[in-house]
C-alpha cells in the first residue's frame, strides 16, 4: 500500500495510511473510531470481534507458509527437548498461537518451559546474550538466527492457512460513503503487488527504505509468505463456503482450545467479498 501511494497509484486524499507500532495500537485505534480499517492477522480479528468490535475481512494480504517459526539453539534437536528451556516470544495473538501450537506438537504445556516476553526487535540481542534457548519469531529475524546456527523446529507450514494477514474494516464503515475509497485502496494494493511480481528488483529498491531494510535483503523478508493476487483472493473469499471461512473456523477452535478465545466465533458477517475487483486481467 505504501508502494502504491509513493508511485501515485493510491490517492492520499481518498485513503490515508497511518502507521502503527503494534497490532494492539491498531486495535485501540479501531475501537476508538480513529481509523476505519487495519492490516491485521486473522487471529487478531477474531479476538477483536470477541471484544465486541464489529470487523469484516475484505481482502487477504498474505498467508504465512513458513515465515513464522520457532527456532532453537543447535543442542535442542527436537521439540520435546524444549522442556525446561527458556522460550522468547512476542506477546500478542500470533506469538501466543505459534507458542501454543509448538508446545502442543511437543506434548508440552507453558508450565513445562520458561517463557520470556520479547518483541521481535529484541530477539537477536537476547539470542546473542544467551538470554533465551529458543524464540518464536518471523522473517527476516528467523533467517538471521538460522544463519547463526539455530534450528527450525516448528513453522507455519505445519499449521497451514492459519496465520493470515488481512484487511479488516469496521462494519459501520462498509457503507455507501466508503465503498469507493475501500475499492480504490484494494485496487491500488493489487497494482503494487503486480509490480512486485513483475519487477521484484525495482520494487525492492523502492520498498526497502520504508521497511528499514537494505534493498538486497528486501525480497528475503517475503520468504515463507504467499501473496495472493486478486484472482486468488476471490477464490479464497467467495462462494457459499469460502476457503478462508473454513480455515478460520479451524483457527477459532484452536484459539478456544488454547485459551485465546472464550468461545468459538460464529463467523457471521466475517467476510465481505463485494469490494474485490472481478477483472483479473
Amino acid at each position: 500500500m505504501y508502494l502504491a501511494r509513493s508511485e501515485g497509484w493510491l490517492d492520499a486524499q481518498r485513503v490515508g495510511l497511518i502507521e502503527m507500532s503494534s497490532g494492539q495500537d491498531s486495535l485501540k485505534a479501531l475501537a476508538e473510531g480513529k481509523v476505519d480499517g487495519a492490516a491485521m492477522t486473522m487471529d487478531e480479528v477474531l479476538q477483536a470481534r470477541a471484544s465486541g468490535l464489529p470487523l469484516s475481512v475484505v481482502m487477504i494480504f498474505d498467508i504465512s507458509a513458513g515465515a513464522d517459526m520457532l527456532v532453537a539453539r543447535p543442542d535442542i534437536k527436537t521439540l520435546a527437548d524444549l522442556e525446561g528451556r527458556r522460550i522468547g516470544f512476542e506477546q500478542g495473538s500470533v506469538g501466543e498461537l505459534m507458542l501454543v501450537e509448538s508446545l502442543r506438537a511437543a506434548g508440552l504445556t507453558k508450565e513445562d518451559v520458561t517463557l520470556v516476553m520479547l518483541s521481535v526487535a529484541q530477539q537477536r540481542e537476547a539470542w546473542s546474550r544467551d538470554q533465551v534457548d529458543a524464540v518464536v519469531t518471523y522473517e527476516p529475524v528467523g533467517t538471521q538466527l538460522l544463519a547463526q546456527g539455530a534450528l527450525n523446529l516448528f513453522d507455519s507450514r505445519q499449521i497451514p492457512n492459519t496465520i493470515v494477514d488481512v484487511l479488516a474494516i469496521r462494519r459501520d464503515r462498509l457503507d455507501r460513503s466508503h465503498v469507493r475509497a475501500i475499492r480504490h485502496l484494494i485496487v491500488a494494493h493489487f497494482r503494487a503487488l503486480k509490480h512486485l511480481n513483475r519487477n521484484p528488483q525495482d520494487a525492492a529498491y523502492r520498498m526497502a527504505p520504508h521497511l528499514g531494510l537494505p534493498a538486497a535483503n528486501f525480497l528475503s523478508a517475503f520468504k515463507g509468505l504467499t501473496l495472493p493476487d486478486a484472482a486468488h483472493n476471490y477464490r479464497l473469499l467467495a462462494g457459499t463456503s469460502p476457503e478462508l471461512l473454513i480455515s478460520t473456523r479451524k483457527l477459532s477452535a484452536i484459539m478456544v482450545k488454547s485459551g485465546l478465545l472464550k468461545q468459538d466465533d460464529p463467523l457471521a458477517t466475517l467476510i465481505r467479498v463485494d469490494f474485490l475487483p472481478t477483472d483479473f486481467q
